[in-house]
């Protein structure tokens, strides 16, 4: 059974419960998210005992942050679609990913599932396969260059990129250069007023992206080049903390399969779906055990 027939096999009135947003579990999710970041920035900016141990975590909160503007492109995390358009842009300025850009960006992904020729997430940066690619791919050093070249063309450059309509070009570029200047601001007043943002935004981000880069390996790393989402995606079965840090996404051919479902019906959905799974992990750090492994017996 692919995808597709499962999704056909479901009838309307569980397609209808499956799909049900909610403002309540939405809000009350990005509270806790957001009150952690908010607890782990007063702590450093306070200076408390080891205070410099809290720079890991902080960076990855903020940096997951990602996993909650990724459901906000579906427009699935709250049922207030103003709210889903307000949270995606915070997020996509905290992690210094344009919202809009990244929405056309990744409804491509989804169309274009794992595809080398197609899917914009194998385009420039494919997935490493070798030790060297790897590292290079957890220092994030190309990445965070390729956003930097992706700023300046959404603010001064054409771009024509296939996932981005023509019509949405004016508000892209008014979303980045709006982006930017916020950026110019907060740069000034770092270097001029106080240092806080550095401390508790930007060096934690630098800390905790390499572990976001990891975990997003997971969810498509040596999986099938088919359209079958059963198969060209991975479903990570992980702890509690870390399925809330991202949004329940660790069900990710459950989200791929029905992207409509919002976060919080995704363990609902995947007691549904899990007999179908076909490509899943144990955790995380199996995951990364098994793909490192396969270096040695790609070279062999």
């Amino acid at each position: 059974m692919t995808h597709k027939d499962f999704l056909k096999s479901l009838s309307t009135e569980n397609k209808a419960a499956l799909t049900a947003r909610s403002d309540s579990a939405g809000l009350w999710h990005l509270a806790m998210h957001a009150g952690l970041i908010l607890l782990c920035g007063v702590l450093i900016t306070l200076k408390i005992p080891f205070w410099w141990a809290l720079l890991l975590p902080q960076g990855i909160l903020i940096a997951f942050l990602f996993t909650l503007q990724h459901e906000a492109t579906h427009k699935t995390p709250f049922r207030n679609e103003q709210l889903n358009e307000w949270v995606g842009w915070a997020c996509g300025l905290l992690i210094f990913q344009p919202f809009l850009w990244f929405r056309y960006f990744h409804l491509m992904h989804h169309r274009y599932t794992n595809d080398p020729e197609n899917d914009p997430e194998l385009a420039g940066l494919p997935k490493p396969g070798n030790w060297p690619a790897f590292l290079w791919h957890l220092s994030t050093i190309g990445y965070w260059g390729a956003k930097a070249s992706l700023f300046w063309t959404l603010c001064f450059r054409n771009f024509d990129s296939p996932y981005l309509p023509q019509r949405a070009h004016p508000r892209i570029r008014k979303e980045a250069r709006g982006l930017l200047a916020i950026y110019a601001v907060a740069l000034a007043f770092t270097l001029f007023v106080h240092s806080v943002l550095f401390w508790v935004w930007i060096l934690p981000l630098i800390f905790g992206f390499p572990v976001l880069r990891l975990y997003l390996l997971a969810e498509h790393g040596r999986c099938p080049t088919v359209a079958d989402m059963f198969i060209n995606t991975r479903t990570t079965y992980t702890n509690r903390l870390v399925r809330m840090l991202a949004w329940n996404m660790p069900y990710h051919v459950e989200h791929h399969t029905f992207p409509q479902v919002p976060f919080h019906q995704l363990p609902a959905f995947h007691v549904a779906i899990r007999d179908h799974l076909a490509i899943t992990s144990p955790g995380y750090a199996s995951f990364a055990k098994d793909y490192v492994a396969a270096f040695d017996r790609d070279q062999g």
